[in-house]
């Protein structure tokens, strides 16, 4: 299906880069509405849930428009959900910062903690382990870099078979002693924690990836 005119809801809840994610998603053919309205971010062929910050921030934020309800929703009838950044993170089960457990979405297992690396935030450009029979990662080289910034991460993933019912594709990067998730691939659910609106060609070709998909 033609990307060209997919419906686009950007998840406005008071955390995330939302202008350049916006014109990157325009720029790959998705007619993009900005919007913390539940209906607006049902009725979208696509949402996608951008987060800057804290991982309670970010929750805290989720919570005040409805977000888990809106997530939980579009997951429930299997349509398209793509979180960036913090909105990877906060699809976990929890988040620890400076000593505040916060509990997360809960659509994966794992924690999002601190990173083990000499310096912190974690930011630049960074390569990616794309998981075999990636969607997300179509078409790119495996040297392409990605744009992150960050200093928390989910470092243990065990994932046990009878979890679920087509396992999760998971993609990693590492930052000094930290191996950690980079992205996922789980049905209708897509998440990265590098941000492909500011990674240049390579992310809009992972962002065309995902939104020519949508329907």
């Amino acid at each position: 299906m033609s990307s060209h005119g997919a419906r686009v809801a950007l998840l406005d809840y008071g955390a995330g880069n939302i202008r350049s994610a916006a014109r990157a998603l325009e720029h790959v053919g998705a007619q993009v509405t900005v919007t913390g309205d539940p209906h607006t971010a049902l009725d979208a062929d696509g949402l996608v849930v951008p987060g800057v910050g804290s991982f309670h921030a970010c929750m805290r934020g989720l919570r005040a428009i409805g977000g888990p309800r809106i997530i939980g929703q579009r997951l429930a009838g299997s349509r398209p959900v793509l979180g960036v950044c913090v909105g990877l993170q906060v699809l976990f089960d929890r988040g620890v910062e400076h000593g505040v457990d916060t509990a997360g979405l809960g659509e994966w297992p794992g924690v999002v903690d601190k990173l083990d690396a000499p310096v912190l935030p974690h930011m630049g450009w960074n390569t990616v382990e794309a998981a075999e029979g990636s969607a997300m990662f179509a078409g790119l080289d495996p040297d392409t870099r990605f744009y992150f910034v960050h200093s928390y991460g989910v470092r243990d993933w065990v994932m046990h078979e009878d979890e679920f019912i087509a396992a999760p594709l998971v993609s990693w990067a590492v930052h000094g002693q930290s191996r950690f998730v980079a992205a996922v691939e789980n049905g209708p659910l897509w998440a990265t924690q590098f941000h492909p609106e500011k990674s240049g060609e390579a992310g809009l070709a992972l962002l065309s990836n995902w939104v020519r998909r949508l329907r």
